[in-house]
Order: structure tokens, then sequence, then C-alpha cells
């Protein structure tokens, strides 16, 4: 069993939040002694799930129903596989959005770096949006497309 201060540490979490949690019943299995909340390793991976579910962007009442499900037991699995499912399509939506990004971020880096050998960009203007080394071509294509 963990203490909350544990926990906090453990997953770099204020307390305020896992008593938050466990307010918003998102923790319905906490044992308490004495009014004191003692986390299980069942508990700790409630937290992981969570934690995975609020940074893919799910909201804390969507989190609360994924937990309801579970307390439903087998007859809500799909409904989870379902919320599973559309997560790991938003986050591979933010990932690609973010690798385009990085592109971009990428290819100002070197076209910056050769302007600043050149003293001025006339040359890489020239280059654009088609002239560019190849490598350095690859990445403004994908960052523009």
């Amino acid at each position: 069993m963990y203490s909350i201060g544990q926990v906090s540490e453990k997953f770099s979490l204020p307390v305020s939040t896992l008593r938050y949690y466990d307010k918003e019943g998102l923790l319905p299995n906490i044992e308490r002694t004495s009014g004191i909340r003692k986390f299980s390793d069942r508990d700790l991976e409630t937290l992981h799930v969570i934690e995975c579910l609020k940074k893919s962007g799910l909201e804390i009442k969507d989190i609360r129903q994924f937990i309801q499900w579970c307390a439903e037991g087998s007859s809500t699995y799909s409904k989870r596989q379902e919320l599973f499912i559309k997560q790991k399509e938003n986050v591979e939506k933010e990932m690609e959005r973010l690798e385009k990004t990085r592109a971009m971020l990428q290819f100002k880096c070197w076209y910056y770096e050769q302007a600043i050998k050149d003293g001025n960009e006339d040359r890489l203007k020239s280059m654009l949006p088609d002239k560019l080394p190849p490598e350095i071509q690859k990445i403004y294509d994908f960052a523009h497309e």
C-alpha cells in the first residue's frame, strides 16, 4: 500500500489532483484507514490509465464514464475498446500534426543556418519552393502538405 504522498511523488502529480480524482469517483476502490487514503497496486494501474486518457485529451467526465464501465464488468468491453480506439486515432492525428510542425522547424533551422553562412537569403529564396537539396526538399514538402 502507498500513501498519497508516495503516489504524488511517483506520478509527479500534486496531492490535490489525487484528492480531486478520488472526489470525482475515478478511484472507486481506494482504501481508507482512519480517513487516510491508501493506494494499492491496482489503484496505481488505474492512475496510469487515467493519466494516459488525460494526456490523450479525454475530459474527466469521460474518464469517469470509463471507470463506470469498468465497474459494470465484461458487458462494457466493446464500449471501452471503442473509447481507446478513438483516443488512439486522436493521438495519431496529433502526432502527425506535430511531425509536420517539427518538419517546418527543421527546415527553418537549416534555412537560417544557410542564411547566416551566406550573409543573406538571396540564394535560398531562389531555391524555393522546389529547388532545395533533396533531403531538405523532402522536409520542406512534408511541412507544406
